[in-house]
């Protein structure tokens, strides 16, 4: 016992040691914003952060883990951010949905989110200026493509400045826990089609009804004893629902990836992505000559997806993401030798890899 308390004590210690460095790093923060603010620099840099996380993370010699460090890194660079000027960030709403919890993960508890009610709800708000950024999601490991984000790049003029990719668990919940009052199930469609193989196993002939968001659905069941709801946990704590099941998504690796959308353009990172939008000439060999100078130019595209236009019938438009930043010579280089075969073509942004 004695032991324990001299080592209790040693914690103590260095507990007020880290309190001060702290106070100290707040100190230096107030007078990077008054320099900021002087020089008309915007506040927040995502390349920044992503630096400063980086080379922490090479220095670290554990054994306190790398993981633990970018979520304690994160919240200090949030409170920080909040010191020299509060960052508003719009969201799908309302609160506690996935959307909310990878703006979480990726901003830190101290900025400022705005709920909305749909994607482009969020895309709005960033173009507004009611929002300085703005969080979407664009992929799941399992149900694939978001399209209606895709969609909303062709109407906005925003850029990617950030991914988050973040581990999606989905819960059934309802106010009583009981699986014999639930008599429908809310649910937002990209959840629910996470869930279908559970759901045709487990809850068969019961209707699973649309929502905008996971939360929406929560906050449905929250008001009907009849109704349960495929969300997060950080919902059942919310709305104050308990758990019928837990964990029913088909894939046990469920990931979500999101993006983060501004005005802004950001220099490199070192180690980028580049997302690009297109669409190909109507002519054989059209989509071979647009990414063949991307092989020759030895860049890795990370993914390719079409939609249609909704211009003309038959006409597609292209989503590419590469490896590389458009300051990159060889990119800009391929991407200048797409313009002749394209009959449209946009760069979405250039940003840090997924963290």
């Amino acid at each position: 016992m004695k032991k324990l308390e001299r080592l209790r004590k040693e914690i103590d210690a260095i507990d007020r040691e880290i309190l001060d460095a702290l106070n100290r790093r707040a100190m230096e923060v107030l007078e990077v914003a008054k320099l900021k603010r002087d020089k008309k620099v915007k506040f927040y840099s995502p390349v920044r952060e992503s630096e400063v996380i980086a080379k922490l993370a090479k220095l670290n010699k554990g054994p306190f883990p790398n993981d633990g460090l970018k979520t304690v890194y994160r919240e200090i660079m949030s409170a920080s951010l909040a010191l020299e000027e509060p960052l508003k960030v719009a969201c799908l709403g309302p609160q506690a949905t996935f959307t909310h919890l990878a703006a979480l993960r990726h901003f830190g508890s101290s900025a400022s989110f705005v709920p909305l009610d749909s994607i482009k709800g969020v895309f709005e708000a960033v173009d507004s200026g009611r929002a300085e950024q703005g969080v979407v999601p664009i992929e799941n490991s399992s149900e694939g493509i978001v399209s209606h984000t895709l969609d909303m790049f062709i109407d906005y003029d925003l850029n990617i400045n950030a991914e988050i990719m973040l581990e999606v668990s989905h819960h059934l919940m309802s106010k009583s826990g009981r699986k014999r009052d639930i008599k429908k199930i809310s649910s937002h469609p990209q959840a629910a089609a996470q869930c279908r193989g559970w759901l045709e196993s487990n809850m068969p002939g019961i209707p699973v009804l649309g929502a905008s968001s996971t939360a929406k659905a929560a906050e449905i069941a929250a008001s009907d004893q009849g109704v349960a709801a495929i969300a997060s946990e950080l919902a059942a704590k919310v709305y104050g629902l308990r758990f019928v099941n837990k964990n029913i998504e088909d894939s046990r690796r469920n990931y979500t990836r999101f993006l983060v959308i501004s005005r802004g353009v950001h220099p490199r990172s070192g180690s980028d992505k580049t997302s690009i939008m297109f669409s190909a000439k109507d002519r054989p060999g059209a989509l071979y000559d647009i990414l063949a100078p991307f092989k020759r130019a030895k860049i890795n595209l990370t993914k390719i997806e079409s939609r249609p236009s909704r211009r003309k019938a038959w006409e597609y438009i292209f989503f590419v993401d590469m490896l590389g930043h458009i300051e990159d010579k060889k990119v800009q280089r391929a991407i200048d030798s797409m313009k002749d075969a394209c009959l449209f073509l946009k760069v979405l942004g250039s940003y840090p890899g997924g963290e």
